[in-house]
Protein backbone atom coordinates (compact mmCIF):
# COMPACT_ATOMS: atom_id res chain seq x y z
CA UNK A 1 0.00 0.00 0.00
CA UNK A 2 1.04 3.27 -0.48
CA UNK A 3 1.67 5.55 2.83
CA UNK A 4 1.83 9.14 4.04
CA UNK A 5 5.03 10.28 5.48
CA UNK A 6 6.18 13.61 6.13
CA UNK A 7 5.39 14.28 2.63
CA UNK A 8 3.29 12.36 -0.09
CA UNK A 9 5.12 9.42 -1.53
CA UNK A 10 4.57 6.87 -3.98
CA UNK A 11 7.16 4.52 -2.44
CA UNK A 12 5.12 1.17 -2.08
CA UNK A 13 5.26 -0.17 1.74
CA UNK A 14 3.05 -2.50 4.07
CA UNK A 15 2.53 -0.32 7.30
CA UNK A 16 2.22 -3.26 9.74
CA UNK A 17 1.78 -0.25 12.61
CA UNK A 18 0.63 3.17 12.25
CA UNK A 19 1.00 6.53 14.19
CA UNK A 20 -2.54 7.52 16.14
CA UNK A 21 -1.22 10.85 15.27
CA UNK A 22 -0.73 12.99 12.65
CA UNK A 23 1.69 15.27 12.14
CA UNK A 24 0.16 18.10 11.27
CA UNK A 25 -0.68 19.34 14.15
CA UNK A 26 2.99 18.97 16.13
CA UNK A 27 3.64 22.46 15.60
CA UNK A 28 3.50 24.98 18.11
CA UNK A 29 0.20 25.76 19.28
CA UNK A 30 -1.58 29.54 19.09
CA UNK A 31 -1.60 29.25 23.08
CA UNK A 32 1.84 28.30 23.08
CA UNK A 33 2.96 31.10 20.97
CA UNK A 34 1.01 34.10 22.55
CA UNK A 35 2.35 32.78 25.83
CA UNK A 36 6.09 33.19 24.83
CA UNK A 37 5.18 36.55 22.90
CA UNK A 38 3.80 37.94 25.90
CA UNK A 39 6.68 36.67 28.23
CA UNK A 40 9.46 38.52 25.49
CA UNK A 41 7.58 41.44 25.69
CA UNK A 42 7.64 42.00 29.04
CA UNK A 43 10.98 41.08 29.59
CA UNK A 44 11.62 43.74 26.98
CA UNK A 45 9.55 46.07 29.09
CA UNK A 46 10.18 45.47 32.79
CA UNK A 47 13.79 43.29 32.42
CA UNK A 48 14.68 41.31 35.79
CA UNK A 49 11.80 42.70 37.51
CA UNK A 50 9.62 40.08 34.64
CA UNK A 51 12.28 38.09 34.46
CA UNK A 52 12.39 37.35 38.43
CA UNK A 53 8.57 37.05 38.05
CA UNK A 54 8.43 34.56 35.75
CA UNK A 55 11.17 32.33 37.67
CA UNK A 56 9.03 32.41 40.81
CA UNK A 57 5.90 31.88 38.83
CA UNK A 58 7.29 28.83 36.61
CA UNK A 59 10.41 27.28 38.93
CA UNK A 60 9.46 28.66 42.41
CA UNK A 61 12.68 30.17 42.44
CA UNK A 62 13.36 34.03 43.09
CA UNK A 63 17.34 34.38 44.39
CA UNK A 64 18.62 38.01 44.42
CA UNK A 65 20.72 36.84 41.57
CA UNK A 66 20.17 34.17 39.12
CA UNK A 67 23.92 34.37 37.97
CA UNK A 68 26.16 31.67 40.09
CA UNK A 69 29.36 33.14 41.72
CA UNK A 70 32.65 31.35 41.69
CA UNK A 71 32.04 30.47 45.42
CA UNK A 72 28.85 29.02 44.70
CA UNK A 73 29.91 26.85 41.83
CA UNK A 74 32.97 25.43 43.50
CA UNK A 75 29.85 24.55 46.91
CA UNK A 76 28.26 22.70 43.88
CA UNK A 77 31.58 20.77 42.21
CA UNK A 78 32.39 19.64 45.55
CA UNK A 79 29.25 18.05 45.66
CA UNK A 80 29.74 15.77 42.37
CA UNK A 81 31.09 12.24 43.00
CA UNK A 82 34.56 12.08 41.51
CA UNK A 83 33.26 9.55 39.19
CA UNK A 84 30.62 11.86 37.30
CA UNK A 85 33.55 14.51 37.21
CA UNK A 86 35.79 11.92 35.35
CA UNK A 87 32.82 10.90 33.09
CA UNK A 88 32.11 14.31 31.81
CA UNK A 89 35.62 15.10 31.34
CA UNK A 90 36.18 11.86 29.27
CA UNK A 91 32.83 12.54 27.50
CA UNK A 92 33.89 16.63 26.84
CA UNK A 93 36.97 15.55 25.58
CA UNK A 94 35.60 13.35 22.55
CA UNK A 95 33.13 16.51 21.68
CA UNK A 96 36.00 19.14 21.73
CA UNK A 97 38.29 16.71 19.66
CA UNK A 98 35.51 16.35 16.83
CA UNK A 99 34.22 20.44 17.07
CA UNK A 100 38.52 21.19 16.98
CA UNK A 101 38.88 18.57 13.56
CA UNK A 102 35.89 20.61 12.28
CA UNK A 103 37.40 24.15 12.86
CA UNK A 104 40.56 22.49 11.20
CA UNK A 105 38.36 21.73 8.32
CA UNK A 106 37.98 25.71 7.62
CA UNK A 107 40.61 27.65 6.04
CA UNK A 108 40.72 31.04 5.36
CA UNK A 109 42.30 32.11 2.37
CA UNK A 110 43.14 34.82 0.09
CA UNK A 111 43.63 34.89 -3.82
CA UNK A 112 44.95 37.26 -6.57
CA UNK A 113 42.70 37.53 -9.35
CA UNK A 114 44.14 40.18 -11.16
CA UNK A 115 46.96 42.18 -10.83
CA UNK A 116 46.68 44.15 -7.12
CA UNK A 117 43.49 42.68 -6.87
CA UNK A 118 42.61 40.42 -3.84
CA UNK A 119 39.66 38.85 -2.47
CA UNK A 120 40.01 37.02 0.76
CA UNK A 121 37.29 34.52 2.91
CA UNK A 122 37.78 35.10 6.83
CA UNK A 123 36.00 32.42 9.53
CA UNK A 124 35.04 34.79 12.66
CA UNK A 125 33.67 34.24 16.00
CA UNK A 126 30.74 35.23 17.36
CA UNK A 127 31.43 37.68 20.13
CA UNK A 128 28.54 36.15 22.66
CA UNK A 129 26.48 32.64 22.58
CA UNK A 130 23.71 31.97 24.42
CA UNK A 131 23.47 28.09 25.57
CA UNK A 132 20.24 26.83 26.75
CA UNK A 133 20.73 23.30 29.15
CA UNK A 134 17.17 22.27 29.63
CA UNK A 135 16.04 20.42 32.34
CA UNK A 136 12.37 19.31 33.41
CA UNK A 137 11.85 16.00 34.47
CA UNK A 138 15.80 14.65 32.84
CA UNK A 139 18.93 16.68 33.61
CA UNK A 140 20.98 17.16 30.37
CA UNK A 141 24.71 17.13 31.11
CA UNK A 142 25.48 16.03 27.47
CA UNK A 143 23.54 19.17 25.72
CA UNK A 144 26.33 21.71 27.57
CA UNK A 145 29.17 19.64 26.21
CA UNK A 146 27.15 20.10 22.59
CA UNK A 147 26.23 23.62 23.18
CA UNK A 148 29.21 25.44 24.88
CA UNK A 149 32.36 23.62 24.38
CA UNK A 150 31.15 23.96 20.42
CA UNK A 151 31.07 27.45 21.00
CA UNK A 152 34.59 27.88 22.85
CA UNK A 153 36.51 25.88 20.08
CA UNK A 154 34.67 27.80 17.55
CA UNK A 155 36.79 31.14 19.74
CA UNK A 156 32.98 32.86 20.90
CA UNK A 157 34.51 34.98 23.51
CA UNK A 158 31.68 35.22 26.18
CA UNK A 159 29.21 31.94 26.36
CA UNK A 160 26.09 32.41 28.86
CA UNK A 161 24.70 29.56 29.62
CA UNK A 162 21.43 28.58 31.30
CA UNK A 163 19.72 25.86 33.19
CA UNK A 164 16.25 25.41 35.71
CA UNK A 165 16.11 24.00 38.89
CA UNK A 166 14.66 20.49 38.72
CA UNK A 167 11.68 19.75 40.90
CA UNK A 168 13.30 22.69 43.16
CA UNK A 169 17.09 21.00 43.19
CA UNK A 170 20.48 22.49 41.53
CA UNK A 171 21.31 19.93 38.72
CA UNK A 172 24.36 19.34 40.45
CA UNK A 173 26.05 17.33 37.71
CA UNK A 174 24.55 19.65 35.32
CA UNK A 175 25.92 22.49 36.37
CA UNK A 176 29.65 20.80 36.77
CA UNK A 177 29.26 20.33 33.11
CA UNK A 178 28.60 23.92 32.21
CA UNK A 179 31.55 24.73 34.50
CA UNK A 180 33.92 22.27 32.82
CA UNK A 181 32.77 23.32 29.34
CA UNK A 182 34.11 26.57 29.99
CA UNK A 183 30.73 28.39 30.46
CA UNK A 184 31.41 32.17 31.17
CA UNK A 185 28.30 32.81 33.39
CA UNK A 186 25.70 30.27 34.50
CA UNK A 187 22.27 30.94 35.96
CA UNK A 188 19.85 29.27 37.61
CA UNK A 189 17.26 30.04 35.26
CA UNK A 190 15.11 28.32 33.10
CA UNK A 191 12.14 28.37 30.60
CA UNK A 192 11.07 31.24 28.14
CA UNK A 193 12.69 33.74 30.39
CA UNK A 194 15.94 32.70 30.55
CA UNK A 195 16.49 32.54 26.02
CA UNK A 196 14.51 35.88 26.53
CA UNK A 197 16.88 37.47 28.91
CA UNK A 198 20.12 36.17 26.90
CA UNK A 199 18.42 37.56 24.04
CA UNK A 200 17.20 41.02 24.99
CA UNK A 201 19.30 41.94 28.26
CA UNK A 202 18.25 42.82 31.22
CA UNK A 203 19.78 44.69 33.76
CA UNK A 204 22.33 42.00 34.73
CA UNK A 205 22.20 39.65 31.88
CA UNK A 206 24.58 41.34 28.76
CA UNK A 207 22.54 40.04 25.74
CA UNK A 208 23.84 37.50 23.43
CA UNK A 209 24.41 37.51 19.50
CA UNK A 210 23.19 33.65 19.06
CA UNK A 211 21.16 31.51 20.86
CA UNK A 212 21.54 27.41 21.37
CA UNK A 213 20.56 24.00 22.71
CA UNK A 214 17.32 22.07 23.09
CA UNK A 215 14.22 22.49 25.10
CA UNK A 216 10.36 22.39 25.61
CA UNK A 217 7.82 23.73 23.19
CA UNK A 218 8.03 27.26 25.21
CA UNK A 219 11.80 27.76 24.57
CA UNK A 220 11.85 26.05 20.96
CA UNK A 221 9.14 29.02 20.18
CA UNK A 222 10.86 31.72 22.23
CA UNK A 223 14.29 30.82 19.68
CA UNK A 224 11.57 31.09 16.91
CA UNK A 225 10.47 34.71 17.99
CA UNK A 226 13.69 36.11 18.36
CA UNK A 227 15.37 34.56 15.39
CA UNK A 228 16.72 37.32 13.74
CA UNK A 229 16.94 39.78 16.79
CA UNK A 230 19.63 36.66 17.40
CA UNK A 231 20.61 33.83 15.32
CA UNK A 232 19.82 30.76 16.46
CA UNK A 233 21.20 27.19 16.39
CA UNK A 234 18.28 25.66 14.62
CA UNK A 235 14.28 25.17 14.93
CA UNK A 236 13.92 22.24 17.23
CA UNK A 237 10.47 20.02 17.71
CA UNK A 238 10.43 16.75 19.39
CA UNK A 239 13.32 13.84 19.17
CA UNK A 240 12.99 11.80 16.32
CA UNK A 241 14.56 8.14 15.39
CA UNK A 242 14.61 6.36 12.39
CA UNK A 243 15.75 3.08 12.03
CA UNK A 244 16.56 1.15 8.61
CA UNK A 245 17.28 -2.63 9.49
CA UNK A 246 17.20 -5.60 6.96
CA UNK A 247 17.11 -9.60 7.84
CA UNK A 248 20.40 -9.42 9.34
CA UNK A 249 18.92 -6.89 12.26
CA UNK A 250 19.22 -8.56 15.57
CA UNK A 251 14.94 -7.74 16.35
CA UNK A 252 15.47 -7.19 20.16
CA UNK A 253 18.22 -4.53 19.81
CA UNK A 254 16.07 -2.47 17.22
CA UNK A 255 13.39 -2.76 19.70
CA UNK A 256 15.81 -1.50 22.37
CA UNK A 257 17.02 1.46 20.16
CA UNK A 258 13.45 2.70 19.20
CA UNK A 259 12.52 3.14 22.52
CA UNK A 260 15.72 4.55 24.04
CA UNK A 261 14.70 7.68 21.90
CA UNK A 262 11.18 7.30 22.29
CA UNK A 263 11.65 7.73 25.93
CA UNK A 264 12.17 11.93 25.15
CA UNK A 265 8.98 12.84 25.43
CA UNK A 266 5.34 11.87 24.31
CA UNK A 267 5.48 13.45 20.94
CA UNK A 268 9.29 11.56 19.94
CA UNK A 269 8.64 9.67 17.13
CA UNK A 270 10.26 6.04 16.63
CA UNK A 271 10.06 4.47 13.16
CA UNK A 272 11.10 1.84 11.26
CA UNK A 273 11.79 0.77 7.77
CA UNK A 274 12.69 -2.87 7.23
CA UNK A 275 13.04 -5.34 4.41
CA UNK A 276 11.84 -7.89 6.61
CA UNK A 277 8.21 -7.92 7.74
CA UNK A 278 9.53 -10.87 9.87
CA UNK A 279 11.56 -9.03 12.02
CA UNK A 280 9.02 -5.49 11.87
CA UNK A 281 6.93 -8.09 13.94
CA UNK A 282 9.23 -9.47 16.36
CA UNK A 283 10.55 -5.88 17.28
CA UNK A 284 6.77 -4.90 17.99
CA UNK A 285 6.36 -7.34 20.48
CA UNK A 286 9.45 -7.01 22.00
CA UNK A 287 8.53 -3.51 22.43
CA UNK A 288 5.29 -4.13 23.93
CA UNK A 289 7.13 -6.31 26.54
CA UNK A 290 9.45 -4.01 26.88
CA UNK A 291 7.49 -1.44 28.12
CA UNK A 292 5.84 -3.38 30.29
CA UNK A 293 8.76 -2.77 33.27
CA UNK A 294 10.38 0.47 31.56
CA UNK A 295 11.06 3.13 33.97
CA UNK A 296 10.09 5.67 31.38
CA UNK A 297 6.80 4.13 29.71
CA UNK A 298 5.08 6.68 30.39
CA UNK A 299 6.84 9.04 27.99
CA UNK A 300 7.97 5.88 25.63
CA UNK A 301 4.48 4.22 25.51
CA UNK A 302 2.48 7.07 24.70
CA UNK A 303 4.96 7.94 21.82
CA UNK A 304 5.13 4.71 20.61
CA UNK A 305 1.67 4.03 20.07
CA UNK A 306 0.70 8.01 19.07
CA UNK A 307 3.95 8.43 16.80
CA UNK A 308 5.40 4.90 16.16
CA UNK A 309 5.64 3.45 13.14
CA UNK A 310 6.23 0.22 10.88
CA UNK A 311 7.05 0.17 7.65
CA UNK A 312 8.40 -3.31 5.42
CA UNK A 313 9.42 -2.41 1.77
CA UNK A 314 10.71 -4.63 -0.73
CA UNK A 315 14.76 -3.64 -1.02
CA UNK A 316 17.03 -1.49 0.75
CA UNK A 317 16.51 1.23 -2.07
CA UNK A 318 13.33 2.02 -0.93
CA UNK A 319 13.93 1.68 2.58
CA UNK A 320 16.37 4.51 2.25
CA UNK A 321 13.98 6.52 -0.29
CA UNK A 322 11.13 6.30 2.51
CA UNK A 323 13.52 7.49 5.07
CA UNK A 324 14.88 10.11 2.96
CA UNK A 325 11.36 11.17 2.49
CA UNK A 326 10.97 11.23 6.51
CA UNK A 327 13.99 13.47 6.96
CA UNK A 328 14.69 12.87 10.28
CA UNK A 329 16.64 14.15 12.60
CA UNK A 330 18.69 10.73 13.97
CA UNK A 331 19.12 7.59 11.61
CA UNK A 332 20.15 3.91 12.23
CA UNK A 333 21.39 1.48 9.52
CA UNK A 334 20.81 -2.25 11.01
CA UNK A 335 21.67 -3.75 7.85
CA UNK A 336 24.38 -6.63 6.52
CA UNK A 337 26.01 -3.61 5.23
CA UNK A 338 25.66 -0.27 6.95
CA UNK A 339 27.97 1.82 5.56
CA UNK A 340 26.10 1.93 1.94
CA UNK A 341 23.57 4.54 3.60
CA UNK A 342 26.35 7.08 3.06
CA UNK A 343 26.26 6.90 -0.41
CA UNK A 344 22.33 5.77 -1.23
CA UNK A 345 20.70 8.75 1.89
CA UNK A 346 21.21 11.95 2.03
CA UNK A 347 17.77 13.94 4.36
CA UNK A 348 19.29 13.19 7.86
CA UNK A 349 20.63 15.14 10.96
CA UNK A 350 22.92 12.29 11.75
CA UNK A 351 23.96 8.26 10.74
CA UNK A 352 24.15 5.47 13.04
CA UNK A 353 26.06 2.93 11.56
CA UNK A 354 25.52 -0.48 12.37
CA UNK A 355 25.01 -2.74 15.49
CA UNK A 356 28.34 -1.39 17.50
CA UNK A 357 26.59 2.39 17.79
CA UNK A 358 23.43 3.41 18.77
CA UNK A 359 21.79 7.13 18.73
CA UNK A 360 22.21 7.13 22.56
CA UNK A 361 26.14 7.17 21.93
CA UNK A 362 25.57 10.22 19.82
CA UNK A 363 23.55 11.77 22.68
CA UNK A 364 25.75 11.37 25.68
CA UNK A 365 28.78 10.08 24.87
CA UNK A 366 30.79 9.78 21.24
CA UNK A 367 31.74 12.94 20.53
CA UNK A 368 29.52 14.07 17.85
CA UNK A 369 27.17 16.75 18.43
CA UNK A 370 23.40 15.88 19.25
CA UNK A 371 21.67 18.93 18.98
CA UNK A 372 20.09 18.33 15.44
CA UNK A 373 17.42 19.49 13.21
CA UNK A 374 13.86 18.05 13.41
CA UNK A 375 10.60 18.15 11.54
CA UNK A 376 11.81 17.67 8.28
CA UNK A 377 14.74 20.30 8.67
CA UNK A 378 17.49 17.86 7.83
CA UNK A 379 16.52 19.03 4.08
CA UNK A 380 18.35 21.72 4.13
CA UNK A 381 20.13 21.69 7.55
CA UNK A 382 22.90 20.23 9.53
CA UNK A 383 22.80 20.79 13.38
CA UNK A 384 25.07 22.47 15.63
CA UNK A 385 28.64 22.18 14.38
CA UNK A 386 31.32 24.54 15.04
CA UNK A 387 30.65 26.69 12.12
CA UNK A 388 27.78 27.42 13.38
CA UNK A 389 29.32 30.01 15.75
CA UNK A 390 31.24 31.24 13.09
CA UNK A 391 30.68 33.91 10.46
CA UNK A 392 32.36 33.67 7.05
CA UNK A 393 32.82 37.27 5.91
CA UNK A 394 34.92 38.47 3.15
CA UNK A 395 37.38 41.38 2.01
CA UNK A 396 38.59 43.22 -0.87
CA UNK A 397 41.64 45.31 -1.62
CA UNK A 398 42.76 46.69 -5.02
CA UNK A 399 46.12 47.94 -5.22
CA UNK A 400 46.77 48.18 -8.96
CA UNK A 401 45.36 51.44 -10.12
CA UNK A 402 45.03 49.69 -13.73
CA UNK A 403 42.77 47.29 -12.22
CA UNK A 404 40.75 49.30 -10.53
CA UNK A 405 40.19 51.65 -13.27
CA UNK A 406 39.12 48.06 -15.50
CA UNK A 407 36.87 47.15 -12.75
CA UNK A 408 35.33 50.90 -12.76
CA UNK A 409 33.91 51.10 -16.33
CA UNK A 410 32.96 47.44 -16.16
CA UNK A 411 31.20 48.31 -12.41
CA UNK A 412 29.52 51.65 -15.06
CA UNK A 413 28.25 49.60 -17.73
CA UNK A 414 26.58 46.94 -15.52
CA UNK A 415 25.13 49.39 -12.87
CA UNK A 416 23.56 51.43 -15.49
CA UNK A 417 21.79 48.26 -17.37
CA UNK A 418 20.16 48.28 -13.49
CA UNK A 419 19.78 51.48 -13.79
CA UNK A 420 21.76 52.15 -9.98
CA UNK A 421 23.70 55.63 -11.38
CA UNK A 422 24.93 56.14 -7.89
CA UNK A 423 27.11 52.52 -8.31
CA UNK A 424 27.98 53.41 -11.43
CA UNK A 425 29.46 56.87 -10.33
CA UNK A 426 31.37 54.86 -7.87
CA UNK A 427 32.61 52.89 -10.46
CA UNK A 428 33.27 55.99 -13.17
CA UNK A 429 35.42 58.36 -10.63
CA UNK A 430 37.95 55.49 -10.22
CA UNK A 431 37.86 55.02 -13.84
CA UNK A 432 38.52 58.66 -14.43
CA UNK A 433 41.63 58.99 -11.85
CA UNK A 434 42.94 56.21 -12.52
CA UNK A 435 43.23 56.73 -16.46
CA UNK A 436 42.96 60.84 -16.61
CA UNK A 437 39.79 60.61 -18.39
CA UNK A 438 37.10 63.09 -17.93
CA UNK A 439 33.93 62.53 -16.00
CA UNK A 440 30.90 63.06 -18.21
CA UNK A 441 28.24 63.62 -15.16
CA UNK A 442 30.52 66.22 -13.64
CA UNK A 443 33.53 69.30 -14.14
CA UNK A 444 35.20 67.74 -11.57
CA UNK A 445 38.90 67.08 -12.59
CA UNK A 446 41.34 64.60 -10.46
CA UNK A 447 45.18 65.98 -9.86
CA UNK A 448 48.03 64.46 -11.52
Amino acid sequence: MTVETATSTQIPSVLLKSPEQSSASRGSTPEVRATVEAVINDIRTRGDEAVREYSAKFDKYSPESFLLTPEQLQEIMDRVPQQVIDDITFVQEQVRLMATKQLESLADFEIETLPGVHLGQKNVPIQAAGAYIPGGKYPLLASAHMTIITAKVAGVERVAACTPLIQGEVPDATVAAMHLAGADEIYLLGGIQAVAAMAVGTETIKPVNMLAGPGNAFVAEAKRQLFGEVGIDLFAGPTEVLIVADDAADPFIVAVDLLSQAEHGPDSPAVLITTSEELGRKVMEHIDVLLVDMPTRDYAGAAWRDWGAVHVVDNLENAYALADEYAYEHVQILTAEPREALDKMHNYGALFLGEGTCVSYGDKVIGTNHVLPTRGAARYTGGLWVGKYLRTVTYQEVTNTESSAFFGELCGRAARVERFEGHARSGDVRAAKYRGTSLPWSDHTFGN
